[in-house]
């Protein structure tokens, strides 16, 4: 997968897909690290709103939130592990991506592809 930003930047990750209810409830939880070319991609059958929480996510992440044509809605930037505040997406969410903390923003608004 590669997030490209409105500079030309592209970033590619090898991607892990959570695309039933069993994965995307698991998540990235339990896992003491992840390389920085790993994500994870939640997929949703159709557009909603999405919230997540960090209860038992071991490393910080950045989630990605985007639409169904791929465009980004929102980034939660660096989510704290173990916190179980809910992060919310926001209405119209298709697709999440988490990487690890901080590698989203040098992208400033990236698009999923």
């Amino acid at each position: 997968m590669e997030l490209r930003g409105p500079s030309g930047s592209v970033s590619r990750f090898h991607v892990e897909v959570a695309d039933d209810g069993a994965e995307r409830s698991r998540g990235l939880m339990f896992r003491d690290s992840m390389a920085k070319s790993v994500s994870m991609l939640f997929v949703y059958d159709e557009p909603q709103h999405a919230t997540f929480w960090m209860k038992n996510t071991l490393i910080p992440l950045d989630m990605i939130f985007a639409d169904e044509t791929g465009t980004v809605t929102r980034v939660h930037a660096k989510a704290k592990p173990q916190d179980v505040t809910l992060i919310d997406g926001g209405e119209g969410v298709r697709f999440v991506l988490e990487i690890n903390g901080g590698l989203a923003y040098p992208l400033a608004s990236p698009k999923v592809r």
